[in-house]
């Protein structure tokens, strides 16, 4: 089977997102068959933590949709145990471009390190990038996001990553990885997100088919739907 998820530490490229109804999604399997190729993985489960001041500053001022933001979170492929490998990621955006740093650790390492500040035995420019962010924002884990996923990459450049989100669910309580994958539904059923993440310009064939099926990039932070939709309406 093909395979192009390789651990990288950092990179950038620019990511757009769109949304699709099931028969969007059928016809662009269609229409791309010979153009690109899902990954060793298949359709898995991402599980994530996100962190944010006890007031929410980050998330606020994300939505406000400010030329840069930044955010943390604790990610695994499925649900770990405390010994399993899981990732520590800062996600900065800046004009558009995505900047990506993140590394890996157990779980157990990782909550000690995010939740009580005992740093991991590992040193790095991307350990000090997040000492200097839990430091300056000394963030909390607030929120429990998970959804299933299909990830894909063009034959003709691996880089050319494609990825489409199914089943989004969230919960504020039980922040912890290792507590299992359910939550509150976020999206219609039948509704997919994808996500095209290209380190330049769009290729040619990707943009002739996107606008031949009518699908077209929509502004969608799975974060910031679940803040407007849930948390903001408790008035948190």
């Amino acid at each position: 089977m093909a395979k192009a998820n390789v651990y990288i530490s950092s990179f950038e490229r620019v990511e757009k997102k769109y949304m699709m109804t099931k028969e969007q999604f059928e016809s662009f399997l269609q229409r791309t068959e010979d153009k690109i190729t899902l990954d060793e993985y298949g359709l898995h489960t991402i599980c994530n933590i996100y962190y944010d001041t006890d007031t929410y500053d980050l998330i606020r001022y994300s939505i406000s949709k400010p030329k840069y933001k930044e955010k943390l979170r604790l990610r695994s492929y499925g649900i770990p145990s405390k010994e399993s490998a899981v990732f520590v990621e800062l996600k900065k955006k800046w004009n558009g471009v995505v900047f990506k740093r993140r590394t890996s650790m157990s779980l157990e390492e990782a909550k000690n390190y995010l939740d009580y500040g005992v740093r991991p035995d590992k040193e790095s420019q991307i350990v000090r990038e997040i000492d200097y962010f839990l430091e300056y924002y000394n963030p909390l884990p607030k929120l429990f996001l998970a959804y299933d996923r299909l990830a894909f990459f063009s034959n003709e450049d691996a880089q050319v990553r494609i990825t489409v989100d199914q089943n989004i669910r969230s919960r504020t309580t039980d922040l912890d990885l290792s507590l299992g994958d359910y939550g509150e539904k976020l999206l219609e059923e039948g509704d997919y997100l994808m996500e095209i993440k290209v380190p330049g310009v769009f290729p040619l064939w990707l943009a002739n088919i996107l606008s031949e099926l009518k699908i077209y990039p929509v502004s969608f932070s799975k974060y910031g739907n679940i803040y407007k939709k849930s948390l903001l309406a408790r008035g948190v």
